[in-house]
């Protein structure tokens, strides 16, 4: 929806600040308050007694969403945390916690039930999922080490629970595209054309004489584009005694794509038990079993929208069409219905995971774990492309790649701790080590051209097979401690200290420490607060720690070589080249982290605040070492030297309130708000680092001293010459060229910056940013007798997303389709000062990089509704422990100035051909037995 959602968002928030200050006189229910156990890394604590930044995910207040993965499910939840979707089935969530801290691998490290996990959220079941915590600021992260910089999620799976229960849980959803992208029909298409050519001196198409006889035309994006089903099924028992307890699940879950032959199947098998063999040994396990199969399809959305409108899908013989013999006349766009209907693109994938613990409780107090854990992933890449001839475009030659990954990672953590209270004096002591090993395995195989295209296998191949294959290994080996101290519950101490080395690096930089403090004082239990009526918790903290970053890669430090065949004469002969120039000097990326914050809760915990601010530095950040052309080395292969520096600061608020407590009604709400400033303070050069390029060989993203990162880079546009004196009184546009020829009333007019007279790369500056000003969400939760409704509405502000697709969709410069934007383009002196006149040929270079596809990427979202029922007892007898039936929305609404499909976007803000985030209506049953 194309409103202001800045407006609806002041609305929503005076609503809930006005429910929030509701106060009741007298409440008819006192709600029992619980003391929260928090998973911190190996350990434990109180919620109550943590001293560092720690996001605790409320999983009762989620609802039921209709999503494949935790990320998704958590995104806006938790202050800090920025979570990009991805609309493609089987994809991966995008997580930044606390912004941007380095060029390199930014994702944080995910901790399932001790062990850490190589892939993503989608290898787990959201009914599996007991808790998440999320830690965020290095006193939390640096028991860590090296692996911390980026934040921490710790994942906790469900255990069996006392009575033995069964759950079935189960929902069915329809997806859609919220947005679709409008694009002109033939009879618009038409008429464009033939002013296109016409402006270029070209002889319009003889087909397009009449625009108007030709109606609508093919509907390429309603043929690309559909409804989709998603489903997902989850079955699971679980138990408990004195001894012991199990808990096993089962779970299916598929999404067929709203993009045509895009499908994603997951099946999971979860195993968790715990038993006590004797009075001080205790022993268990993790182990989760996953299947995925991933159909990619070889879908093109900005080749769909691109297509002509004049051209039909199928000829009239019913075979895929193509395009005429005359480019001019019928472009030279492949038929997208077509290649993602016969190509073949698949992944087939194998997941293990497990841990096993004994845990001996040495004297009492003391106790000794070892855990032990392994993953083990393996892929299966199947590319099969067959020959085909549409019209003037073809494929000669059948081609078929396959490919497999495979990689294991094995896992010893062996932890020594102490917990004793004295008096007043509470200790908890951890000592212990890690030691890590990871291997990677890669072999491909691709060939061309077959006798049949019935014997699709490598071996059946007759031109020559192109084969590569890679392998790898890295390790770390880690030694930590933490003490956590506090006196009378008043006063608190956390120490933390964590000694990495990995093999990523060379001998002399290869180990590094990594320590943290944090203080913390709870106000509310000095003797002029602990009788307060108003004040029940009120607690500051203080935290200082150092984390590092070691995903650099695996032999940075080291010459590596490649071997490559080559082509000589027909034949092929294989050499050995060097990769990557070494740097033997490469040492860890170090984060140094300051927190400040306070945890306040107020009228009998009716209304709780958590406040945190911070300043993150990423020092010694790893850059690109500048090498001379001589060199030999392209910029791909260049080592990365430690001469870098990026600054985020910002603050986090998180607020909860229970606005009314009544015996047949509750509300309650939760407001999350966070603020972050990106600022890359060094990159050791003058000269930007690219991270996007753009039409015309330009840039469109890079990384600049004194600007956030991914900032867009371009020409400024200051309208469109409306006659020919304009554009003589203006910088020549287009250096080189015969500017009476190339520039013209209706082109885009752009900034002359440095005043030189000529629009050249010295005019391109900064011109967008992706990064938001702030994220924030609200949840609002209603229980009346059996019925609960939960509203959860997020959003962003201030971010900039560069629409590339806007490039292709408004040149009119070529044959392809276009948008329906440009029916307002520039005709004549004073019709347009914002789209340029129509040309073949585009001489102006009006779709160069440039702020005309700078849109605002602030939006507002209904992200979810859930509603649902728990039928009575009396409904469903005594066999059924519980029974709820819900039906649930997710993307429901969203309010946003972006033309796209959606304004969430990839990280680095580029919209180009994104796989568009879907609308989901879904109806979904929990049974207990």
């Amino acid at each position: 929806m194309k409103l202001n959602y800045l407006s609806s968002t002041i609305a929503i928030a005076a609503l809930y600040l006005s429910g929030s200050l509701y106060a009741q006189k007298s409440d008819t229910l006192k709600e029992k308050t619980i003391e929260e156990v928090v998973v911190i890394g190996y350990g434990k604590a109180k919620a109550k007694d943590l001293t560092g930044s720690v996001s605790l995910i409320n999983l009762n207040k989620t609802g039921n969403q209709p999503v494949a993965d935790i990320g998704q499910a958590i995104q806006g939840r938790a202050s800090g945390v920025t979570v990009i979707n991805s609309g493609e089935p089987g994809s991966n969530v995008t997580f930044r916690i606390r912004g941007t801290g380095t060029i390199q691998n930014n994702n944080p490290l995910i901790v399932v039930d001790g062990m850490p996990l190589n892939g993503g959220l989608n290898q787990i079941n959201m009914s599996d999922v007991e808790s998440i915590n999320i830690l965020k600021d290095a006193s939390s992260t640096a028991i860590y080490g090296s692996r911390g910089a980026n934040g921490v999620v710790m994942i906790t799976t469900k255990r069996g629970a006392k009575g033995g229960i069964l759950n079935f849980d189960t929902f069915t959803g329809v997806q859609s595209v919220s947005n679709m992208i409008k694009v002109l029909d033939a009879s618009q298409y038409a008429q464009l054309n033939n002013e296109m050519l016409a402006n270029g001196g070209l002889t319009p198409n003889p087909e397009f004489a009449n625009p108007s006889s030709l109606g609508a035309g093919t509907n390429w994006l309603g043929a690309l584009f559909n409804p989709s089903i998603l489903s997902s099924y989850s079955l699971s028992y679980g138990d408990r005694s004195e001894k012991s307890n199990l808990y096993v699940s089962t779970s299916y879950f598929n999404q067929k794509g709203v993009v045509l032959n895009t499908n994603y199947d997951r099946y999971i098998v979860q195993i968790n038990g715990d038993t006590k063999l004797k009075s001080f040994l205790k022993v268990g396990n993790s182990v989760k079993l996953q299947h995925d199969i991933k159909k990619n399809g070889s879908y093109d959305i900005k080749g769909t929208i691109l297509s002509l409108p004049t051209r039909p899908i199928y000829d009239a013989n019913g075979n895929w069409a193509g395009p005429g013999s005359n480019p001019l006349l019928y472009g030279d766009i492949d038929n997208p219905i077509g290649k993602a209907t016969i190509v073949e693109n698949s992944t087939k994938g194998y997941n293990i995971q497990g841990n096993i613990y004994a845990e001996a409780e040495i004297i009492k107090d003391l106790k000794f774990k070892s855990l032990g854990g392994i993953e083990t992933n393996i892929w299966y890449n199947r590319t099969w492309s067959p020959k085909y001839s549409w019209g003037v475009k073809s494929q000669e030659n059948s081609y078929l790649f396959e490919g497999s990954n495979r990689s294991i990672t094995l896992l010893w953590d062996n932890t020594l701790t102490y917990d004793k209270t004295i008096g007043k004096h509470h200790i908890n002591a951890v000592v212990g080590s890690s030691a890590q090993n990871n291997k990677y395995n890669y072999l491909s195989a691709s060939v061309q051209k077959f006798a049949s295209d019935n014997t699709q296998q490598i071996d059946n191949g007759i031109l020559q097979p192109v084969q590569h294959g890679n392998a790898s290994e890295w390790a770390i080996m880690s030694y930590l401690g933490r003490v956590n101290y506090n006196f009378a519950n008043k006063y608190y101490v956390t120490a933390t200290i964590r000694r990495d080395g990995s093999s990523r690096f060379g001998m002399d930089n290869r180990w590094g420490w990594f320590p943290s403090a944090a203080l913390a004082w709870r106000i509310s239990n000095e003797n002029f607060l602990k009788n307060s009526n108003v004040i029940n918790n009120l607690k500051l903290r203080l935290g200082y720690g150092i984390t590092g970053n070691q995903e650099i890669g695996n032999y940075s430090f080291s010459s590596s070589y490649n071997t490559y065949l080559y082509n000589f004469n027909n034949s092929y002969v294989s050499a050995v080249l060097p990769t990557v120039l070494p740097n033997p000097n490469v040492k860890w990326e170090g984060q140094e982290q300051y927190n400040a914050g306070f945890d306040l809760d107020l009228f009998n915990n009716r209304i709780s605040l958590i406040v945190d601010g911070y300043v993150k530095n990423t020092n010694d950040m790893l850059v690109p070492m500048s090498v001379p052309v001589t060199s030999g080395y392209s910029d791909v292969y260049v080592p990365s030297i430690n001469a870098g520096k990026i600054q985020n600061k910002g603050f986090e608020v998180t607020l909860s309130t229970k606005n009314i407590i009544k015996n047949d009604f509750k509300w309650s709400s939760d407001a999350v708000f966070s603020y972050n400033k990106n600022n890359v303070v060094n990159i050791n050069s003058d000269t930007p680092i690219i991270t996007a390029s753009g039409g015309f060989n330009s840039a469109i993203g890079l990384i600049k001293e004194g600007y956030p990162v991914n900032v867009f880079y371009g020409y400024i546009t200051d309208g469109i010459f409306q006659n020919q004196d304009e554009v003589d009184r203006h910088a020549v546009q287009m250096p080189g060229s015969n500017s009476a020829t190339s520039t013209a009333p209706g082109d885009i007019r752009f900034k002359d910056l440095n005043n030189d007279g000529v629009i050249n790369d010295k005019d391109r500056t900064v011109i967008g940013n992706p990064n938001p000003k702030f994220t924030f969400s609200l949840n609002n939760t209603f229980n009346y007798k059996n019925f609960d409704l939960t509203i959860f509405l997020q959003g962003s502000y201030g971010n900039d997303i560069f629409n590339a697709n806007r490039m292709y969709t408004e040149a009119m410069s070529i044959i392809q389709n276009q948008s329906t934007a440009v029916l307002g383009r520039w005709t004549g002196e004073g019709t347009s000062n914002n789209i340029p006149r129509a040309i073949y040929g585009d001489p102006n270079q009006n779709s160069r990089v440039s702020d005309r596809y700078i849109e605002d990427g602030s939006y507002l979202k209904i992200k979810n509704i859930n509603l649902s029922y728990t039928l009575p007892k009396a409904v469903f007898g005594q066999n059924f422990n519980s029974v709820k039936i819900f039906v649930s929305a997710q993307n429901l609404v969203t309010w946003t100035k972006y033309s796209g499909f959606d304004p969430e976007v990839p990280v680095n803000g580029i919209d180009n051909g994104t796989y568009p985030i879907t609308r989901t209506v879904s109806l979904g049953l929990n049974i207990g037995f």
